[in-house]
């Protein structure tokens, strides 16, 4: 087996072990036991919250076996392949098996980042929201740039994407906008991407050609779902109607149809603006929860915490990656040092690796924690 074949082999190996880790493989069976045997109670349903939860961490669990097993047996019948390939000096078999292998290594990769997507709301829904900071119509463009970014991201993963809300720059671009991106570890994917996010170029809007500074904040925020309880006092908010004021053309309101929730207690703000004032005022209550719930799960979350802590005023440091475009061309996290001077494939929505480093980073810290705790 040529070495190239070997390494990859061994990549394989180790998303498989790795796998292994975060399924519990030990337990694995009997949780899938017990999980089968509730599902038979006559009474599962009188609390058709706790039934869909059941359900749901059921499936995930068949998924997550299922994935396992269907791993392990392509990558042993692919040595097998080769194997026999070579002893029959085939070399086309041998060809054939050697890049289902290559294939299934990407698989592989693929599924072991994802089960580090373990996290209490990882697999839900997100709001994801964007405020041009400093820098004026720079930052109001690079806003807009970065809404783009996300809404392409969003779609390369097959995801929902909803414009909840949007106002419009002065001159160019968004001063704010809100989406709602639904799909599979939605949240778990671009809660890494809470915080400020700098821009270095050459403006278009300067006849002098110089190089500008821009900073846009991104906040994210999970769906808060049926099985999350979040209580908000109607004595604490005020909900205020107004009349949109976006780009134009068919989406601009003839009524005062945007809502607009302020918490007092904690001083957040939500606003929607694209549907029916009954609509507005109900996606704007969802969106005040999830924010709400953001804040429970920083307080328990340390990690969560630290990277929200970097959501703060739109500019000088803050920011959680740099993206210059002009005098040479990069993008770099700050937090994790990953980066790439493919500018223009991370500005058309390629942010994967720039997720993955940053998840596998919080990982290896909550472990590391959860080491020191014990």
């Amino acid at each position: 087996m040529r070495a190239e074949v070997q390494n990859s082999v061994a990549a394989i190996e180790k998303s498989l072990d790795l796998l292994k880790q975060r399924l519990g493989w030990e337990t694995s069976a009997h949780r899938l036991e017990e999980f089968n045997a509730r599902t038979e109670d006559p009474e599962l349903w009188n609390d058709p919250a706790a039934a869909q939860k059941l359900m749901r961490d059921r499936q995930m669990l068949i998924d997550a076996l299922a994935t396992f097993d269907g791993i392990q047996q392509e990558l042993s019948d692919g040595i097998e392949l080769i194997e026999m390939g070579e002893a029959e000096e085939d070399l086309e078999v041998v060809k054939e098996a050697e890049d289902g292998l290559f294939a299934l290594e990407k698989v592989a990769a693929q599924k072991e980042l994802e089960a580090l997507l373990d996290g209490e709301a990882d697999g839900n829904d997100t709001f994801l929201e964007i405020n041009s900071g400093a820098g004026g119509t720079e930052s109001c463009d690079w806003a807009n740039m970065l809404a783009r970014m996300y809404v392409r991201w969003a779609e390369k993963k097959g995801y929902k994407v909803e414009l909840q809300s949007e106002t419009a720059g002065e001159e160019a671009g968004i001063k704010s906008a809100a989406y709602k991106i639904t799909g599979v570890n939605a949240y778990g994917w671009l809660k890494s991407e809470s915080g400020v996010h700098r821009l270095v170029r050459i403006s278009p809007f300067d006849s002098a050609a110089k190089r500008h500074t821009s900073f846009t904040s991104i906040k994210v925020y999970p769906v808060v779902d049926d099985n999350i309880e979040i209580e908000v006092n109607p004595a604490d908010i005020r909900i205020d109607t107004y009349r949109s004021s976006g780009a134009g053309g068919q989406h601009v309101n003839t009524t005062d149809s945007a809502v607009r929730i302020t918490h007092a207690p904690t001083g957040i703000v939500v606003t929607s603006s694209e549907k029916s004032q009954h609509q507005n005022r109900e996606i704007a209550m969802k969106a005040l929860k999830s924010r709400l719930y953001q804040m429970e799960l920083d307080k328990r979350s340390a990690l969560v915490n630290e990277a929200h802590e970097s959501a703060g005023d739109a500019g000088w440091g803050n920011q959680i990656r740099s993206y210059v475009l002009q005098p040479y061309q990069m993008v770099k996290d700050l937090r994790t040092n990953y980066e790439t001077s493919d500018t223009k494939g991370v500005l058309d929505g390629d942010l994967d690796g720039f997720m993955a480093a940053t998840l596998a980073l919080n990982v290896a810290g909550k472990s590391r924690s959860e080491a020191q705790g014990d």
